[in-house]
């Protein structure tokens, strides 16, 4: 059986239905999409939908994700949820409200935030990189609150030590600050980029399981944003995003002519090309799960950390999060 991958569309154009076959018209001509060897579509250059496609697309149950020309998440065509389960969604909820058990899941998040951040810089440590500082600094920041604020202040810290060491792990596209909306420079770029896919990758993750994406834990639920995707994509950000943007910009991979400049920078076209290549291998390699006994691939660890949540709120097994074992 051939496994479905996502599919990047980069450049402009329309999406429209031939029969049960997708088409990609743009100035290059037509590409035709067998809607069978797709799991989902990103847009990433400016694609108009054809009723058509969208009817196709919903039917099939394929997730389409809107992106901005900065790489910023806009929204997605969300199919009817193909897993129901009033039970899981009640008890999903009823873990929202209850502010103790919401606060014990948001910290146990960010303890697997921190766990993979700081094995993120052990890991670029032992290759010779200046990162005592950051490391100690992180070590010593609690996970403590009685609220999730306080719960999301720690977070907060966690992060704001850890962007800092990107300057000693890569000579290259300076971070002053982690900023966005639009990204300032190059590594705000870079790293604004890989959240956004990576949060379109979990959310198609948390539609192969029974949790509903808007029912989220550290981060509040909002409109337009499905926030259990944020809260599971960040645990994975330093693992997959990090390692794939060190890896990009150490080996010269992406170039100062891959970004563009206007009111903020962004990838260009190429750019992202590069980008998407190196995260999709990032995404597909492997490791011996502790407990299954068996390989599974980055992607699939995010789709088991949405078990792992539905076996918490069932009172089936206490949650703990990812945290990198090797």
């Amino acid at each position: 059986m051939k496994i479905k991958q996502p599919l990047y569309i980069n450049s402009n154009g329309i999406l429209s239905r031939k029969d049960n076959t997708l088409l990609f018209i743009n100035k290059e001509g037509k590409r035709k999409i067998p809607i069978n060897a797709i799991e989902q579509i990103n847009c990433l250059g400016k694609v108009s939908l054809k009723s058509g496609a969208i009817s196709l697309l919903l039917k099939e149950k394929k997730i389409v994700n809107i992106f901005n020309k900065y790489g910023y998440y806009q929204g997605s065509l969300y199919p009817r949820t193909q897993l129901n389960s009033g039970k899981v969604v009640v008890q999903q909820a009823l873990y929202y409200y209850d502010n103790k058990k919401r606060n014990q899941i948001a910290k146990e998040m960010v303890a697997g935030i921190k766990h993979n951040i700081l094995t993120t810089l052990k890991y670029y440590q032992k290759k010779g990189k200046d990162l005592k500082q950051p490391i100690k600094k992180i070590e010593k920041l609690p996970i403590q609150g009685n609220n999730i604020n306080q719960i999301l202040s720690c977070e907060g810290r966690i992060w704001e030590e850890y962007y800092p060491s990107f300057n000693n792990i890569t000579k290259k596209y300076k971070l002053e600050k982690r900023q966005f909306r639009p990204p300032p420079d190059e590594m705000n770029a870079l790293i604004s980029f890989g959240n956004s896919l990576l949060y379109t990758t979990t959310l198609s993750q948390i539609y192969h399981t029974y949790l509903h994406p808007s029912i989220s834990y550290l981060h509040e639920p909002r409109e337009r944003r499905y926030s259990l995707a944020c809260d599971l994509a960040d645990i994975f950000k330093p693992i997959i995003i990090s390692r794939t943007i060190f890896k990009l910009v150490n080996n010269n991979m992406i170039k100062p002519n891959h970004f563009q400049r206007d009111i903020g920078v962004y990838l260009k076209e190429k750019g992202r090309n590069i980008f998407i290549k190196e995260y999709q291998k990032k995404l597909k390699t492997t490791v011996k799960h502790p407990n299954l006994n068996k390989k599974v691939s980055y992607e699939y660890l995010i789709r088991l950390e949405g078990y792992k949540l539905i076996k918490h709120i069932l009172n089936d097994k206490q949650y703990e999060s990812f945290k990198m074992w090797w």
